[in-house]
Formats: structure tokens, sequence, C-alpha cells
């Protein structure tokens, strides 16, 4: 623990400054209160001595409290500099469905037969009797059941462009049903497929020597060739942001091809694979450094895997009394249907304390590391579903100039399940993400000094939800678009401060200056934005409205629960500049709660 640094020589203080001490008389007190008035004024030097150090102590319990707020804030810049450059493309294919089935089915037609079974034969027809069933819905959605009715050829012909389409709309492009030759006296009808497969994966004329296709392509030579296989090769080509690539479905010719195989042929290319981002915003504290400036490099496709792997620094730019400096790392590259990543973080931090007689240094640093596994469990032409688990590990320590507060060190680790939902819905676009997050005794995790106060448990448990939706509109000719986004946390225990829930500030609700936070066990916040495209220029006038509401045993203590902000920005990009810049001010927020009265901010970002 530390141990307050009290001097040595407090009470020979007394002596240099020339006070001898007074004879005792011959009628004096015994030598029992003589020694008592001695230690009456030995601790009082040494409280004397003793108390800068403790107002220090003081002072580092608060720069506790501001330290959790800086690693809230470090928690808000890692999610946004993942956001910008881990890039999860979508792709959506057009299945190109077949032609209308003609209607509702007549049965006035001559010759007709009375149908009363239908059967799906040839290879691999186990795997698509689930097509029979749309032989009884009309194009329309009503049902229109042929068994049991007279069919004559227009019908049968209907019938089986039904299943067709049903095929083709689950991504089977190439797979395709047929009417052979039978004798339908009986009442059966035979439907016969013809299974669609890959022959072979290869590269196209003009591809980059570098490219590689094994581990982007989940699907390989004699399985069944269906699109959303062709769809996901195509989004892990395409995550390399200097990449681009293009699948072609070509009939399979030569030896060796039989009816329903195709070849996917790749055109595979990539620019210069380095690539470096310089950053600066205001986004940071007054304690650490308002003006934060970064650099991000960039290797694409670094062994050839169609892998990432970038690593960004910040600095802020502030006096030499504080600062505040931090290295992130990440890589990633996928297999098919699964995408493996890592990454690890280092934050430092310094603040001047100023005490009674001297300055102290109040410092700390922080580490983060993650390992996460996702896979694609499900997708058609309209949505994708994803679930991951991460194993997670953290620690940070303070230090009171060059000696550790022992009682603020952590050391934590864990594990997260997660479920992510994309899906396209006419023209809105929505992204749903459910995680739960837990807290265990790996990798050395140690117990929060909070358990024993019943304030907060290294062993926690929470719920987190993240919702997105976008929807492009218009208004009186005008092209308007509106960004939704909803956060929120449940906790299943007791949570210390960097596990919880933050409102107030330019990545929560915005309006505010993000010198104070809103925090609490639980809470949820909703940000509404409305975008308006300024002409054919890359740039977007926004409006934005948000609220945030957080609860929980420790917000008993809190000044309030709720805020509630606005702001006006305009974003754009001009060669490679973006830029982003806004001004903004509390609409609702507690009385006691001491923010600006208005707000503005910026953010710079040069790619080369």
């Amino acid at each position: 623990m530390y141990q307050l640094p009290v001097p040595r020589d407090g009470l020979a203080a007394r002596t240099r400054a020339g006070r001898r001490p007074a004879r005792t008389p011959s009628f004096a007190a015994p030598a029992t209160a003589t020694r008592a008035g001695l230690a009456c004024r030995l601790a009082l030097a040494l409280a004397l001595a003793a108390w800068p150090a403790a107002r220090a102590w003081s002072q580092a319990i608060s720069q506790e409290a501001a330290a959790n707020q800086e690693a809230l804030r470090e928690q808000e810049r890692a999610r946004a500099l993942r956001e910008q450059f881990e890039r999860q493309p979508e792709v959506r294919l057009p299945t190109g469905a077949g032609p209308s089935d003609g209607g509702r089915l007549r049965f006035d037609e001559s010759p007709c037969f009375v149908i009363g079974h239908m059967v799906l034969e040839g290879e691999a027809a186990a795997r698509f009797q689930w097509a029979l069933a749309a032989a009884g819905v009309a194009q329309t959605g009503q049902p229109d059941n042929p068994l049991g009715h007279c069919l004559g050829a227009r019908a049968i012909d209907q019938v089986l462009q039904r299943v067709q389409n049903a095929i083709l709309a689950r991504g089977y492009v190439t797979t395709r049903v047929l009417v052979a030759p039978q004798d339908l006296s009986g009442g059966t009808l035979k439907l016969t497929l013809i299974a669609g497969r890959v022959r072979a994966i290869r590269t196209l004329p003009g591809s980059g020597a570098r490219a590689t296709l094994w581990n982007a392509i989940p699907v390989a030579p004699g399985e069944l060739l269906d699109l959303r296989a062709v769809e996901q090769g195509l989004e892990n080509f395409k995550r390399v942001p200097t990449a681009d690539a293009d699948i072609q479905i070509l009939p399979a010719e030569g030896a060796g091809a039989g009816p329903g195989d195709s070849d996917l042929a790749v055109l595979w290319r990539q620019g210069w694979p380095l690539r470096a981002s310089l950053s600066l915003d205001d986004s940071g504290s007054a304690a650490t450094g308002k003006y934060q400036a970064a650099m991000t490099i960039s290797y694409d496709h670094p062994l050839a895997l169609n892998d990432l792997f970038f690593i960004s620094v910040n600095h802020a730019l502030s006096h030499a009394q504080s600062s505040g400096q931090g290295a992130t790392a990440h890589y990633s590259l996928p297999y098919g249907r699964w995408l493996l990543g890592a990454t690890a973080a280092h934050n430092r931090y310094r603040q001047s304390v100023p005490g009674a007689f001297q300055a102290y240094t109040y410092s700390g640093e922080s580490k983060n590391g993650d390992l996460k596994l996702a896979r694609v469990v499900y997708r058609d032409a309209v949505s994708k579903s994803t679930v991951s688990l991460r194993g997670w590990a953290r620690s940070s320590r303070n230090f009171i100039d060059d000696t550790e507060v022992a009682v603020q060190r952590r050391r934590m680790a864990g594990w997260e399940m997660g479920l992510e939902q994309r899906a396209t819905i006419g023209p809105a676009t929505l992204e749903l993400h459910l995680n739960y997050r837990r807290g265990t005794g790996a990798w050395h995790a140690q117990r929060a000094v909070e358990e024993a106060r019943g304030e907060g448990t290294s062993r926690f448990g929470l719920i987190a939800t993240d919702a997105t939706i976008g929807v492009p509109f218009t208004v009186a000719g005008q092209q308007l678009r509106y960004q939704g986004a909803w956060r929120s946390q449940h906790n299943r225990t007791t949570l210390i401060a960097q596990d919880r829930f933050a409102i107030g500030g330019r990545y929560t609700v915005r309006g505010f200056d993000g010198e104070n936070s809103l925090v609490a066990e639980r809470g949820w916040l909703l940000r509404n934005e409305i975008g308006v495209p300024l002409g054919a220029s890359a740039q977007e006038l926004y409006v934005g409205l948000d609220h945030g509401e957080v609860a929980g045993p420790s917000s008993a203590n809190l000044v309030g629960k709720r805020l509630t902000g606005a702001v006006l920005g305009l974003r754009g990009q001009w060669r490679t500049l973006q830029f982003d810049g806004f001004a903004g001010a509390p609409v609702r927020k507690p009385p006691p709660f001491r923010t600006a009265r208005r707000t503005a901010g910026f953010s710079i970002n040069v790619n080369y």
C-alpha cells in the first residue's frame, strides 16, 4: 500500500529555528509530564510534516475518479477506432429469379391428369425437399394447392416454375428442376433435380500474383454452388481496403464437366498495400489534453491471407504538466465463414497535482487485449446472422510520483458471447448486437477492492445491446437520411467504475462537453440524426437529438439520471481529407450537473 512520506527532521526544524528547550525549575512537574509534553509536540510536528502528503493522498482519491472517467473515454475512442479501420463490407447479389409462375393454377385444361402426389428426384434431391412446399403457393403468396386437381401441361409448367423459383431464392442459382417424360396416369408427378455444383475455383488472367482463394471462398470443388457462399467470398476479399475482387460463375467446359457444373472465376487486384492515416480532434479531457493527434499505419493482405493489420498511436497535444498517449494494434484474417481477430492496446496518462509545498505527479497506465472468433451461421438475400466468442484481459496501475497506489491496481479477465444480426428491409439497413460479458479468474485476475464493500466485482456479468438503423427518404424532392442508434447495458452483478454505463459526450449523448458524465451500473441511450446531402458534393449537414438515462445502486449518489442534448454539424470529404465539425448544447440536465452551456468539436482525418 502507498505510504505517506514523512520527513525525518520534522522535530529538528524547531531547533533550527533557534528555540531552546526551557529548563525545568526545582518545583517542576514530574518527569512523566515532561515526556507527555514532548510526545504532544512530536505528534504535532509529524502531523504538520505529513499534511502535504495527506492532502496529495486525498487528491489522489479524486484523481482516481478522473482516471475512471479517462478509462471510459478510452473505451469509446477504441470503439470508434475499430469501427473506422475494421472494414465490414456488405455484398448482396441478385439471385436472378425466374419468370412469373403465371398466376393461379387453371384446372380446365384438356387433356389433364389428376395429381395426388408429387416427388422430387435426382442426385442431391434429398437436400431440396423443402422446395416442394412452394408448389402450393402462388406468386402472390396465396395458397394454390395443385394436389387433388386435374393438371394440364400449362399447370404443370406453373408448378415447375414455382419450385424452381424457390430454389433460386435460396441462392442455388445453377441448380435446375425439370419434368422428364413420364406416365401421369398413376397420379404422381415426378420432378427431376439437376444439382448445380462447383467444379473448380480459379483466378482469371489479370489477377494479382498474391491472390489467395482457399481461405476466402467458403465452398470447395464438388460442393453445391450457393450464391450466399459467393457473397461471403466477396466480403472476405473486399474487407481488405486496397483490394478489389469480382467472381464470375462460368459454365464448366472440357473433360470431366457434368450437367450443372460451373467454375468460380475470380478477378482479384490490389493496389499499394500500405496505408497511413493522420487525425486530429478535440475529444480529450482538460486534465490530460483536449487535443488528440493520432497516426495509423495499415498493412493490407500482409500474409497474403486476405488479412488486415494496423497499428495506431495517439498523443495528447497538451502542456508539459499533463499528457496522455496510447497505442493500439489489430490483426484479423478470415477463413470461409469464420473470422479471427486479435487486438492489443496500451495507454498512459500523467497529470500534475498541486500540493501545499510541492506538486505531485499522478500517473497511470492501462493494458487491454482480446481475441475474438466469429462465424456467420445464417445468411439469405436480405439478412445475415453471426455468433462470436471473445476472450479479454485488462489491467491498470496508478502512481503518485514513482510510488504505486496499490489499492487502485486492477487485473481482470473474462469472456464474451455475442450475436450480430444485419438486415436490409426495403431501403432501410438494420444492425443489431447482443452481447453477454463475464469476468472470471483467468490470467491471474485479481479480486476488486470494491468487493469488500459490495460495490463492485471482477467476476461481473452484464448484458449489452447495440442497434443502428439507417433509412433514406425524400421530403419535397430533397433527399434526406435518418440514422438512429440505440445502446443499453443491464448488469447482472455489481460493477466497478470501468464497467459501468456512462452518458454525456460526443460518443454517447451529444451536446455535452464530456468533462463530466453520469455513470451507473445500467442504462440506455438513443441517438437520432437527420442528414441533408449538400448537392452533389460529398458533404452533409446534420442535426441530432440524443437522450440517455442511467440507473442502478450507485445512481442514488448522482446529481441526476437523465441527459438530453442536441447537435448541429457538418461532415464531408474532399480528396483524401475527411472532416466533421459540430456545435451542441444541453437540452435537459440536472441543475447541479456541471457542463458547458454550449460545446463544439471537430475531427480531421487525412488518408494516404
